[in-house]
């Protein structure tokens, strides 16, 4: 039932996400959704620390209702054959 809720939530925009900006590379990653900014607030520390462990530098975290319309947003172009780049998902479905 909490899924559908969720689910709800999200499709009107007002579930909450784990918003993960990242300066190298310069990325914006979306995890989520979530119910509450409690449950938001209590899953971002493994998402930054997924991230640390793929080298992911200059991280920054908030948690906001929003709606984004991809979950990894790169704005690296010019990515280096062979670079690993951690993907965004959510466990949340």
């Amino acid at each position: 039932m909490q899924e559908l809720f969720t689910s709800l939530l999200n499709l009107i925009g007002l579930a909450w996400w784990v918003e993960v900006k990242t300066e190298s590379p310069r990325c914006t990653y979306y995890f989520g959704p979530f119910l509450g900014a409690k449950a938001a607030e209590a899953a971002k520390a493994g998402y930054v620390t997924d991230l640390e462990q793929e080298g992911a530098q200059g991280i920054t975290v908030s948690v906001k209702r929003c709606k984004p319309a991809k979950l990894t947003v790169s704005e690296d172009f010019g990515e280096k054959p062979g670079r690993k780049i951690a993907r965004a998902f959510s466990s949340q479905f």
